[in-house]
């Protein structure tokens, strides 16, 4: 009697899969089964720290583009100020991943926190903003000692600036800048430690003169105060200048390897929508950190500003992270040196590239 194609189809594939050696093993040894329905990997929940700058857009990129569900991760995000006020929730232990400063992970390290940098999310971006007659003051070529003393002499005051606290990325690369490069007299300036938030509004109410800030501050304030505009840029406090990164607590990248890859493999792809689109990357960003009300446009203004300083590379952050350590050293702000080759770790990225 003649077979049915329904019959038959099964057992010729099954001699097919047995004539492959490797296959004929893998169904021998239980290792493959028979083709179903694949089975739904099971989501990784990660607790994640950040600050809400354009520093970290990787993290905002990959959040409004669904990629994170598509690969079952579910981050519940946590936003803070500052670096240095998330140090300290660091050494809690409740967080597993934070979108940080380079400055705040040697001082978390420095204080036993288990902080593995991951990757780089940009180097040399902000700069110190001036506003108002100080901004004027700063023309091309001025010598910044002198513009800083003349202005203090003129106001009765010392330029009053404004930075993140004391141990975070701008207000180290802003008193390296000002001390060390500029040799600004320390008695010609007022240094003004405050939350992101709080120095976006001392700047748009004239309470300061300047900020040594991050992206998109330059570009939100000059959008509503026309004398504002960067007078020193973050390249230029120093060379390659450090600045946000991604990093995650060892104890994590031990129990949740798989999904610690796909968060690096995500930051990378977030990376290279950003400097393939940066309209849509805005978008995304400004949905996170625009909240309604930094218009989109603006927030696209400064990310196309600042294209080149996105780079996921965290090979690059070793020599300048040594400048920054020891400078942050020599003015207290961490207390002992890092092993900076056992906080900077780019097995992760090496591997993913890799296998590009």
């Amino acid at each position: 009697m003649r077979q049915s194609f329904h019959s038959f189809a099964p057992r010729r594939l099954a001699r097919r899969l047995l004539a492959t050696p490797a296959l004929a093993i893998a169904l021998a040894t239980g290792l493959l089964t028979a083709p179903s329905a694949p089975a739904r990997a099971e989501t990784t929940h990660l607790e994640v720290a950040y600050i809400p700058i354009l520093a970290m857009a990787q993290l905002f990129v990959m959040q409004q583009e669904g990629w994170l569900k598509q690969a079952d991760l579910d981050l519940k995000m946590t936003r803070f100020s500052s670096g240095p006020a998330m140090v300290q929730a660091l050494a809690s232990s409740k967080f597993d991943v934070a979108y940080i400063g380079i400055g705040p992970a040697m001082v978390a390290r420095a204080h036993g926190v288990d902080l593995k940098i991951l990757a780089n999310n940009t180097a040399g971006q902000g700069g110190l903003l001036g506003r108002g007659d100080f901004a004027t003051a700063f023309s091309k070529g001025a010598n910044a000692a002198q513009v800083f003393a003349s202005y203090h002499k003129r106001q009765g005051r010392p330029v009053k600036l404004a930075t993140l606290p004391k141990g975070s990325v701008p207000d180290t690369l802003m008193r390296y800048y000002l001390f060390e490069v500029a040799k600004v007299a320390p008695a010609d300036v007022e240094i003004l430690g405050m939350g992101a938030e709080q120095m976006q509004q001392a700047l748009l109410s004239g309470a300061v003169d300047g900020a040594s800030v991050l992206d998109p501050i330059p570009a939100i304030v000059a959008s509503r105060d026309k004398t504002a505009r960067v007078v020193v840029t973050g390249d230029e406090m120093l060379p390659n200048a450090p600045g946000a990164v991604l990093a995650a607590s060892e104890r994590v990248v031990a129990a949740h390897p798989a999904a610690v890859r796909k968060l690096v493999v995500l930051h990378i792809r977030a990376t290279e929508l950003i400097h393939k689109d940066p309209a849509r990357a805005a978008r995304d960003i400004a949905s996170v950190i625009g909240q309604g009300l930094v218009p989109t446009a603006v927030i696209e203004t400064s990310l196309r500003a600042s294209l080149d300083t996105y780079n996921a590379d965290p090979h690059r952050l070793l020599e300048p992270a040594a400048r920054l350590q020891d400078y942050q050293i020599s003015i207290g702000s961490l207390a002992k040196a890092v092993d900076l080759k056992a906080l900077i770790d780019p097995t992760i990225y090496d591997q993913v590239r890799k296998a590009e």
